[in-house]
């Protein structure tokens, strides 16, 4: 096993301080939104007690089924097959989806037969891979997950006493669910950006004013004022207020498959998710909407939000279930004295520290053994089938692959 340097990215919804406490190091005074760990070409982390602090993605190509397992590289390909990251949001992030395998392979191909270049601002498609994703809370945790059913939607804009939002409100009564939703969610993100600014402002000035009233939605209209703020005018301001607002607990999570939109709005938590960049956005964001191309990813089936909390198995190891193939979240809360748990895994793995400390033992890449102290915010990879044991005092996350 090994300990892995790892990239933080600073994008500007990020916290200035979230990511600095976990690691206990001093904040830059610049935003520091996600901690990735993983083989992702994007910021890949490297083994930072060899020499060279080789890539990780260098160390898998060199042997993929000595690394991986000859079960992943069947199932996946010779590359690490999910993405692990730390997000620390402090302010809200784009509203987004994914594609499933499906439209994103035809996706992908459209887009190099058409000569996109791949890094072009207005590609869709980075690569031809979904990216279902598991978000777990390390601190309260706010965000907006899948649409309300119609008149739940209905109620809420019709809450603010915003004129302009009536024929919106009155088709979300009439129709039939999907369609009633497809129908608002088109007219809102396809509407002139000047025309409905106005729209924007009133029904923002209108959420603020009864965030601070009180009430039942009281956290929701906070928080769609606080998107307002952050993104004045902005028609996925009203996109939003159609879907589920969500605040998650230390230790839950939730799960995001293909076409449900979402959009993370503060907190910190550990993402776990298919190794793609596949992402479309609704809106919130200066990057490129493709309106068009979203309409045909996003599913308007209204449901609410399964909000995850783990299984505790015999051994103590708590698994967050999901039915994504790529990765397999779980937890370790260890305790002082308790007997060693055992973290052998048949497939490639990377332990996160987020909690107090732990001690590893296992081999070092020559066979010998070894031990490996993590502090908080410290993580190891440990390739497939390679004998590791953790005791201590902290809080470990496991992320490997499920199937």
């Amino acid at each position: 096993m090994d300990r892995l340097a790892n990239t933080i990215r600073p994008y500007p919804w990020g916290s200035t301080t979230a990511l600095p406490e976990l690691l206990g190091t001093e904040p830059t005074g610049e935003p520091q939104a996600e901690l990735w760990l993983g083989a992702h070409p994007g910021a890949p982390s490297r083994l930072a007690d060899r020499s060279g602090e080789p890539p990780l993605p260098d160390v898998i190509a060199s042997d993929p089924e000595a690394e991986l397992g000859a079960g992943t590289v069947a199932s996946f390909g010779a590359r690490l097959p999910f993405l692990l990251k730390v997000l620390a949001a402090a302010s809200p992030l784009s509203l987004q989806v994914h594609p499933d395998r499906e439209q994103a392979r035809s996706g992908f191909d459209a887009e190099e037969a058409d000569g996109v270049p791949r890094n072009a601002p207005h590609r869709n498609y980075k690569d031809a891979d979904h990216k279902p994703e598991l978000l777990c809370a390390l601190s309260p945790f706010e965000g907006l997950c899948g649409f309300r059913h119609p008149a739940g939607a209905a109620d809420l804009l019709a809450e603010l006493g915003v004129d302009s939002l009536q024929p919106y409100t009155d088709i979300l009564r009439a129709n039939p669910e999907e369609d009633a939703l497809r129908e608002v969610f088109t007219a809102v993100l396809t509407a002139d950006r000047d025309a409905i600014a106005a729209t924007v402002d009133e029904a923002s000035t209108s959420a603020a004013r009864l965030a601070t009233e009180g009430g039942p939605r009281a956290e929701e209209f906070a928080a769609y004022a606080d998107i307002a703020r952050h993104h004045p005018g902005d028609p996925g301001v009203i996109a939003a207020m159609l879907l589920h607002y969500v605040r998650l607990q230390p230790g839950e999570a939730l799960y995001l498959g293909a076409g449900v939109p979402h959009c993370y709005l503060s907190g910190l938590g550990v993402e776990l998710m298919a190794n793609s960049d596949n992402v479309l956005r609704c809106g919130l964001t200066s990057k490129h909407v493709d309106v068009a191309e979203l309409l045909r990813i996003v599913r308007f089936t209204p449901a609410d939000p399964a909000v995850l909390r783990p299984e505790a198995s015999p051994d103590g190891e708590e698994v967050y279930e999901t039915p994504a193939d790529e990765f397999r979240l779980s937890r370790h809360l260890l305790a002082p004295g308790a007997a060693a748990r055992q973290l052998t895994a048949e497939a490639a793995q990377i332990v996160l520290c987020t909690a107090g400390t732990a001690l590893l033992s296992g081999r070092t890449r020559e066979g010998e053994p070894i031990e490996l102290p993590l502090r908080c915010g410290q993580s190891v990879y440990v390739p497939a089938t390679e004998p590791v044991a953790a005791v201590g005092d902290g809080t470990l996350f496991r992320a490997t692959v499920a199937r």
